[in-house]
């Protein structure tokens, strides 16, 4: 069932049911974050390896100290800087958390999300929510209250429908331990702003180990093979015979046989990032054979964009 009953998905909560929840970033499937046995339905419902971490959210900056052993100066700061908003940060948990959250890993992701909706929500529970993408497991995910019942249908109680979501693609995360911040994934908010906030350089991770959600070499994938090419102008001239769906960052001229998704008419990163994903749904959903897309400008919330694209992709 769609609604925005904010009152009902909280007494659905606390039941330890599971509802989708609007983000600014992508929905999320949520459950208490603090009760094994509903997280559990999550990793059900999405058939989702429980090697893979989840998210969890909080209502405002005030309840980090309840799930983490350290909320050290340099995460409080990005936390102020960034929150409500698209980042993630990992921590050290405490024994709150139950470990089924984390995968089994020392470490916690917490953010508090930017939408109306979801924070009124929180303010209405005494529990935190962990919310993956609210989607089967690497699959597109959902940015709109309607594919997320396309997608996991009876499975969610309820599906609380806060409109499409403003920025499109999921959250940044970053580890902050031992006084050191690493970016584990790109995403809404860059790693350019991140450095200009602390005034120092963002390492990333040196080896592919899952550390934190979002990090599957194969996710996000469109259920017709999507494919990354170098050089859009010279595809669209080898594939003039073949049905093919192509994501575009600008206006190019394509054949009958192609179908174009105008992601932005002028390369604007944003904009991209925002339509995205419901333009893979579309074009997974139309009578094409295949998916063409080639990577953006690397910059900003582009790389997030490249990152969501090369794990969709075909190798």
């Amino acid at each position: 069932m769609i609604g925005t009953d904010v009152s009902k998905a909280a007494n659905l909560l606390l039941a330890g049911e599971l509802v989708a929840i609007p983000t600014e970033t992508v929905y999320g499937l949520a459950a208490n974050a603090l009760d094994a046995s509903a997280v559990s339905k999550i990793y059900n419902a999405k058939q989702r390896p429980s090697f893979n971490p989840l998210i969890v959210h909080i209502a405002n900056t005030d309840e980090v100290l309840k799930y983490v052993t350290e909320f050290s100066p340099l995460a409080r700061q990005l936390a102020e800087a960034f929150w409500p908003g698209s980042l993630t940060i990992l921590m050290p948990k405490n024994d709150a958390v139950p470990d089924l959250v984390t995968a089994g890993l020392p470490n916690v992701a917490l953010r508090v999300p930017k939408h109306p909706l979801t924070l009124q929500l929180l303010s209405l529970l005494n529990f935190p929510l962990a919310a993956p993408s609210a989607n089967i497991s690497n699959t597109v995910s959902p940015t709109n209250a309607r594919r997320v019942d396309q997608s996991l249908g009876d499975t969610v109680s309820y599906i609380l429908d806060g409109g499409k979501c403003d920025v499109g693609v999921e959250s940044t995360i970053v580890s902050v331990i031992e006084n050191q911040v690493t970016l584990l994934r790109e995403g809404g908010i860059s790693k350019e702003q991140i450095e200009a906030e602390l005034g120092v350089n963002v390492c990333t991770q040196a080896d592919e180990k899952i550390t934190a959600p979002g990090q599957l070499k194969k996710h996000y994938a469109t259920q017709k093979p999507l494919f990354l090419v170098d050089d859009m102008q010279d595809a669209l001239l080898r594939y003039q015979t073949e049905k093919v769906s192509v994501l575009l960052f600008n206006k190019i001229e394509t054949t009958e046989n192609q179908i174009p998704y105008l992601l932005s008419s002028d390369y604007n990163l944003s904009e991209i990032a925002n339509n995205l994903f419901e333009t893979m749904h579309l074009a997974d959903e139309d009578n094409s054979e295949f998916i063409l897309a080639e990577r953006c400008k690397n910059e900003g919330i582009g790389r997030a964009i490249n990152d969501r694209l090369l794990r969709a992709s075909v190798r």
